[in-house]
């Protein structure tokens, strides 16, 4: 057998030998080699590493066909790996030939394939000086290999047979050999396209599913074929399944952008989309199938809708003179937006420590006949928890027990409920409170909103108070100014007239009218006396100088007094007094100052009213407060005068001057005292009778 074999042999190509230098030479890494390192890597996972080359049993088949062509007992399917080759394929491999698994370019024959990028033929190896020493047993081996490319020309592997004993390869052989590597370069080209296919769909699913839009896509005849992550979630949040009328537009030739799609959600709260679709055409142009994307804008709705409702809240506020009347506004901005069904506005009534509902709406159309009671005490129900812990309170079904409402108020109607405490500058006002008709998980987003709105509602009583503070400072110093104009002066006046007249009278008129001339001074002198110790007494209190010493006192027996002296006092005035009073009633405050409250109230109610007319004074517990009402049957107090007479120093247009004249002081200066006790004075009225109302807490506070 010739040493080694040579070119010029009929059929044979060039072999590696014939470039210098070949042996040791190492290809540059390719994109190509790259790419097959990653296919043979996921291939060739598992325990048996020469296993699944290209495809599953592949490499090992085209192996087997190599050597039945070549007629050789063994061949090989070798790949590059750095700078080694390992084994992919095989038949017929002995155990002598265990190193060709994992061999090194530089000292293998497969090395030289891949180091020349040609054909290595090999008669016999003892006698072959460029072959590498121990590669083949000492008696030698014949070896056939060719290159394995890829479709840009890299040499990637070796396909080759080989034989224990030295041979001469026939062209035949050459051939089928040169074949088999041709068979496994297409192999490759197809696995490496396949693989790069396999990798753009995976970056593309990626891709699409890292969208916040939800993308899908269906063949010509509707049915879904892709959906990304995004538009799986919109379908699990849609109860009814969202329909893909998108996709059935574009299968006919419509293409959608922008256009506003509303659903509901798994909470029965509709979600907003803008969806775009557009039809997929085939090389022919004909609709092979389309593609829809759905973009979920339900926040950014929401958004643009909570700016509108603080936009009506603060409209309503801006529009309205209280809080009572913008109530009803307020609430109809916040239930339209909210997309819930009820609201509810409560205000402190400190000193009967209760809440009172000043508000309420409903959804127009919804179903009403919600029980509401008129007010809570402290720590009952939704609205009194909410004013007792001072912090919102999310309830995820009233209808379920212990929800602090009441069964007839949810009636099964209403579930979810919202509660959030509104303040001002000096602690909890009120609480506002909504209700959905579904059962709705807690979010932020909302407590947030409806914080916003008890805030501007706090800072709308705050402000009123502030204004009408003003309002009394301006008041108080023009009505101080006219005090002294007239209240000071009259007295003074009557005082100085008649001393001139006793100065000028002469003794006969001294003893007759003396002592009448003597008794007006004395009159206007203690009126005037009066008018500057209210006056002291106001300032006192409205300083907090004033001392009120709150002790456990029978508010019954000082209005019972009180009533007693004035009939005394009246005489034969044509006024009648009632009295509805109980036969004891406790309460905690300053014994002398609820008394000087008691003969303010009753002397202004007998001053203002009509001969013939009818006084009524009232006493009765009412909750955890004494309410202490005196009447007069005297036109009602206009309006817009009724906070003036508590001002000081104000006189309501129908006052007439009866048997006990005042100073104009007495309602300023029952404020103050009731306000000292934490109490409340109010002045209502009608066509029949004015009543001044008094609320003293029961319990000291």
């Amino acid at each position: 057998m010739p040493a080694a074999a040579t070119a010029d042999r009929p059929g044979r190509p060039a072999v590696a030998g014939d470039h210098p230098g070949a042996i040791g030479d190492h290809p540059a890494p390719a994109t190509g080699s790259s790419l097959l390192r990653d296919v043979l890597a996921d291939a060739a996972a598992g325990p048996a590493r020469h296993r699944g080359v290209l495809a599953t049993g592949t490499a090992d088949q085209l192996a087997a066909l190599t050597a039945r062509g070549a007629q050789t007992p063994s061949a090989c399917i070798q790949f590059v790996e750095g700078d080694r080759l390992r084994l992919y394929g095989s038949w017929g491999v002995t155990a002598d030939w265990d190193a060709i698994n994992d061999t090194t370019l530089d000292r293998s024959l497969g090395g030289m394939v891949v180091a020349g990028g040609g054909a290595v033929i090999v008669d016999d190896a003892t006698a072959d000086d460029r072959v590498p020493p121990g590669v083949v047993r000492q008696h030698g081996g014949a070896y056939l290999g060719y290159p394995v490319h890829d479709r840009h020309g890299q040499v990637l592997g070796v396909c080759c047979a080989y034989d224990l004993r030295p041979r001469e390869w026939s062209p035949e052989q050459i051939s089928a050999v040169a074949e088999a590597a041709e068979v496994a370069t297409l192999l490759i080209g197809e696995q490496l396209a396949r693989h790069e296919l396999e990798q753009q769909h995976r970056f593309l699913d990626a891709v699409l599913d890292s969208l916040h839009d939800g993308v899908t896509a269906c063949d010509a005849d509707g049915q879904v074929v892709f959906a990304n992550e995004r538009m799986r979630r919109l379908w699990a949040d849609d109860p009814d399944g969202t329909p893909e009328q998108g996709l059935f537009r574009a299968l006919r030739g419509e293409r959608v952008r922008d256009e506003p799609l509303a659903r509901p959600g798994r909470v029965r709260r509709n979600r907003h989309y803008l969806m775009d679709a557009q039809p997929i055409l085939g090389p022919d142009g004909q609709v092979v199938g389309a593609v829809q994307a759905v973009q979920d804008v339900t926040r950014q709705r929401r958004a643009e809708r909570f700016r509108s409702c603080e936009l009506a809240v603060t409209t309503a506020l801006a529009e309205t003179p209280s809080i009572e009347a913008a109530g009803p506004r307020v609430l109809e901005a916040v239930v339209a937006t909210l997309d819930w069904v009820h609201a509810e506005l409560w205000l402190v009534d400190a000193p009967a420590e209760v809440i009172r509902a000043v508000a309420r709406w409903s959804t127009p159309g919804w179903p009403t006949g919600i029980t509401v009671p008129d007010d809570l005490a402290y720590g009952q129900g939704l609205a009194g928890r909410a004013w007792q812990v001072d912090k919102p309170l999310w309830i995820r079904d009233v209808g379920r027990p212990q929800s602090l409402i009441s069964a007839d108020t949810a009636a099964e109607r209403l579930h979810t409920a919202l509660a959030i405490p509104v303040h001002d500058g000096t602690g909890t006002i009120g609480v506002l409170t909504v209700f959905a008709d579904a059962v709705e998980d807690p979010e932020d987003e909302l407590v947030a909103l409806m914080s916003g709105i008890a805030a501007h509602l706090g800072q709308f009583v705050e402000r009123r108070r502030v204004d009408d503070l003003q309002r009394q400072l301006v008041r108080s110093k023009n009505e101080y100014l006219a005090l002294i104009g007239h209240e000071l002066r009259t007295p003074l006046t009557s005082i100085s007239a008649y001393t001139e007249l006793l100065r000028e009278a002469d003794e006969a008129t001294l003893v007759r009218d003396g002592p009448r001339l003597i008794a007006v001074v004395e009159r206007n002198a203690l009126q005037l006396r009066e008018i500057i110790n209210e006056l002291l007494e106001l300032s006192a209190l409205d300083a907090g100088h004033a001392d009120v010493r709150r002790t456990p006192m029978d508010l019954a027996a000082v209005v019972r007094d009180v009533v007693d002296r004035t009939r005394v006092a009246i005489g034969a005035a044509p006024v009648v007094i009632d009295t509805d009073l109980p036969a004891e009633l406790i309460v905690p405050g300053d014994r002398d100052r609820l008394r000087q409250i008691v003969e303010n109230l009753l002397g202004s109610a007998i001053r203002y009213s009509p001969d013939g007319g009818h006084v009524e004074v009232s006493l009765r517990r009412a909750g955890r407060a004494a309410e202490l009402a005196v009447s007069d049957a005297a036109t009602d107090v206009p309006r817009i005068e009724r906070e003036q007479l508590f001002t000081g120093r104000y006189r309501t247009s129908r006052g007439h001057d009866r048997v006990l004249p005042g100073s104009g002081l007495g309602l300023t200066l029952s404020r103050a005292v009731v306000e000292r006790h934490h109490g409340s004075i109010e002045l209502t009225g009608d066509d029949d009778g004015t009543t001044v109302l008094v609320r003293l807490p029961l319990d000291v506070r």
